[in-house]
């Protein structure tokens, strides 16, 4: 799986440059984002930064909220949800999140290439290098681009087969405020300053929904180095223009002053204070990244790229079958298979895919991934291309553990300690809370508060609950007990303290919710109206359950917090548990109202059953059998037909162990909601449908989420024979596989940590010794960190 020609399956390839942004190629190194269009006489590259937002710090909590409290639980449990909804409404919403900001655009100008000939352009994932290549009557040219890591800089190459052959004017550009001025050696840099505020604009109808103030707002600058073998480079109307040289290097980088508004506003310091000498400038942070590779030549950057990348990806390998036709572009592939052509290495892709996009959106030291990743084009994104935590950051990171990419959850761990911050003052002011609390909308300034709108999405106060889930999985892919008692613990048990005081008792003595959603689905009531806000829901219980059950288990393995391990056993005792309703489905309300929408997008009442594991085949079979019924509802209704709630779909199917549905949504997906670089297509393009889906292969492979490891647990009839190598489990090990005919053929596990390993197949495993000979495994096996244990059937 090693060989050159397994690494180019890992290729997408067009025969023609991008029209449009969504089949432009994307690089990132979590900091910097590139959009690579392949142009000939005019290249676009199409640039981001991490910490480039809209707005500043600020005060979003609603000191009115709290008032309006007591009414509204009064309201429900009378059954008067239309009021206690417009209850919500009226007075207990805030404000919208601010929005990602798109950086600006290299442009590359090169007169008398209109008419080209032999023309290629590809993105290999396996080095993360987007590649151009054409002929034109000056000659043959070739462009290569990446965002190195190591280095932290943008890097563009270009050469000639004829000496002297480059002719090519540079340029920059931005759709926000900015300046573009001549630099030292051969530069351009560009100044700007990003939007104080960016409204919410989904109906167009906002006079001025792009604020600009004086003082406020994030700052940035953007270098441009260029550096010619031959001819020469001097400036001109604003650009950079070459002339007869034989090759060309462009080196990028970006700052922005994020650090040092958050810092001012931390310590309540003017908007206009000077900065400080801790904090560098955007100016000092592009100045010393291109300083510090002066002198390394283009080879020398490329190695140090690619290795890096390269120690992370290659971590992984997947072959399911089918055969790659090296010429055949990437579009025409997925035109194919739209009608019904059958390609596995097209969906191998596709997963492979997934890990290259984190990897690109999501390093270490960096912000996490948003709704777009790190790749967003407009000043006014769709839903402000924040990060939506009633499934959608959550779905950014379902591969982040088991698709070996541990160090790339790094930044949603961070984000979730920063938003437990803002979150200790919402729990306070909204509710009289301890602990935190996040609703559905976050951005880079950490806001924890409803956002504005409608109670259906906005008032959802399980954000926190939900991405705790990630500290615990963090930790149960990696056993390190400093992960454990240092990061896990404390934030999960601050967001248990908020749901320890957020429930009230309900019907029955039960203890729920209240005021609860579905998020944003709705019911009807009595009297026919459609209703979002109620008590209770299937979602909310199932999170803090589950969150619960994590913090004790924390707490008994750290040897911590008697009292708190008492107060939630006692509580877990009293939540109000999932339900079966009378039509044999998960009960998505405490009650079993009739749904607004039957094929609506959002699956929460099954969060138990994935990402959750409290619905499984073990312990709750006849939930299990419901869920089966309400996937099976859902859907005939016409439920998955957004990108990423059709990802969703392949993991439930996965946990239902029905390889053959979550496969039909693999091919789902591909056929109706990617875009022609591969981009999911929500529509329009949000990254976590890419995320989900190879997520949810992964999932059909293998599952650690009951204390075993079971192997090909929803193996579809179409992967008949395949490979798969890297892939983590809880509990600390990396395990590959190998099948034919639909059987295993073998599995190999490494131990990262000592445990007890269990195995769970269809048929006996066997345990290949070290002399050869084969000794059934059953029950337990106690293993070494170190230790590599090989299994047949």
């Amino acid at each position: 799986m090693e060989t050159e020609q397994r690494k180019s399956a890992w290729k997408l390839r067009y025969r023609q440059p991008a029209a449009v942004w969504e089949e432009a190629l994307p690089l990132g190194n979590g900091h910097m984002g590139a959009m690579v269009f392949g142009g000939t006489d005019k290249e676009l590259i199409s640039l981001n930064e991490d910490t480039l937002w809209s707005g500043f710090p600020r005060d979003t909590n609603n000191y009115e909220a709290l008032r309006y409290l007591k009414r509204t639980r009064e309201l429900i449990a009378a059954g008067q949800y239309g009021e206690a909804e417009d209850m919500v409404n009226a007075h207990m919403l805030g404000v919208n999140a601010q929005a990602y900001m798109p950086l600006g655009d290299l442009i590359l100008t090169q007169p008398g290439a209109e008419n080209y000939t032999a023309y290629e352009r590809e993105l290999d994932l396996d080095s993360g290098v987007a590649k151009v290549t054409y002929q034109t009557s000056q000659g043959g040219y070739t462009r290569e681009v990446f965002i190195s890591t190591p280095d932290q800089v943008g890097v563009v190459h270009l050469t000639s087969d004829q000496p002297g052959g480059i002719q090519l004017e540079l340029a920059m550009a931005s759709q926000l405020q900015h300046s573009v001025s001549p630099g030292e050696g051969n530069r351009l840099v560009m100044k700007g300053r990003c939007p104080s505020h960016i409204a919410d604009n989904y109906h167009q109808d906002h006079p001025l929904a792009v604020l600009y103030e004086e003082g406020l707002g994030v700052s940035f600058e953007l270098h441009l180095h260029a550096q010619v073998n031959g001819g020469s480079v001097r400036y001109s109307a604003g650009k950079l223009v070459i002339s007869g040289a034989d090759r060309v290097l462009l080196l990028l980088a970006a700052g922005t002053d994020y650090e040092e508004v958050r810092s001012r506003a931390s310590h309540r310091s003017a908007a206009s204070a000077p900065y400080s000498a801790a904090m560098p400038s955007p100016a000092e942070l592009c100045a010393s990244r291109l300083s510090a590779v002066a002198g390394k030549t283009y080879e020398e950057l490329y190695a140090r790229h690619v290795a890096d990348h390269q120690a992370i990806f290659r971590r992984m390998d997947l072959e399911l079958g089918g055969h790659e036709a090296d010429e055949q572009p990437t579009d025409e592939r997925l035109a194919a298979y739209q009608q019904g052509a059958e390609d596995p290495v097209l969906e191998a892709l596709l997963f492979q895919y997934g890990r290259y996009l984190l990897m690109g959106s999501s390093r270490a030291g960096t912000q996490a991934a948003n709704l777009q990743g790190i790749w967003n084009a407009h000043v006014q994104p769709p839903w402000n291309s924040n990060y939506t935590t009633n499934i959608n950051t959550q779905m950014n990171y379902w591969l982040a553990e088991v698709c070996n990419l541990s160090e790339c959850h790094e930044p949603l761990l961070k984000l979730i300690k920063e938003l437990s911050e803002t979150g200790a003052r919402t729990a306070a002011i909204h509710y009289g809370a301890r602990g935190w609390v996040a609703h559905h909308n976050v951005d880079l300034w950490r806001a924890s508060t409803p956002s504005g709108g409608d109670a259906s999405w906005a008032f959802w106060p399980m954000g926190g609950v939900w991405l705790c889930r990630h500290l615990w999985e963090h930790y149960e892919f990696n056993p390190d007990m400093k992960v454990l008692s240092e990061t896990a613990y404390p934030l999960m048990k601050g967001a248990a303290l908020f749901c320890l005081d957020w429930l009230v008792e309900g019907p029955e003595g039960w203890l729920v919710t209240s005021p609860s959603t579905s998020p944003e689905n709705r019911f009807i009531t009595e009297d026919g109206r459609a209703c979002s806000i109620s008590m209770g829901s299937a979602m909310d219980m199932s999170l803090i359950a589950e969150l619960m059950q994590h913090c004790l288990e924390a707490a008994r393995i750290l040897g911590v917090d008697a009292e708190f391990q008492e107060e939630l056993e006692q509580t877990l005792t009293r939540l109000s548990p999932l339900k079966i309703s009378k039509s044999g489905r998960v009960q998505e309300w405490l009650y079993d109202f009739a749904e607004a929408e039957p094929g609506h997008r959002h699956v929460s009442h099954l969060y138990s059953l994935y990402p959750g594991s409290r619905i499984n085949r073990r312990d709750t079979p006849e939930l299990l059998e419901a869920s089966r019924l309400t996937l099976e509802q859902r859907v005939a209704s016409g439920g998955g037909h957004t990108g990423w709630s059709c990802a969703w779909l392949i993991n439930l199917y996965a946990r239902l162990a029905d390889g053959d549905a979550a496969y039909g949504y693999v091919r789902t997906l591909l056929t109706r909601s990617v875009y022609p670089n591969l981009f999911d297509a929500h529509p329009p393009f949000q990254i976590d449908g890419n995320f989900g889906a190879a997520a949810g292969i992964a999932e059909m492979l293998l599952q650690s989420h009951l204390g075993e490891l079971t192997l090909l647990p929803a193996l579809p009839g179409a992967w008949k024979n395949g490979r798969i190598r890297g892939l983590k489990a809880r509990g600390g090990y990396e395990v590959d596989l190998e099948w034919r005919a639909g059987v295993l053929v073998y599995a190999r596990i490494t131990a990262r940590f000592d445990g007890t390993l269990r195995l769970g197949y269809t048929q006996e495993l066997k345990l290949k010794l070290a002399d050869g000979r084969l000794q059934t495994v059953s029950g337990a096996l106690e293993v070494t960190a170190g230790g590599v244990y090989w299994v047949e059937v």
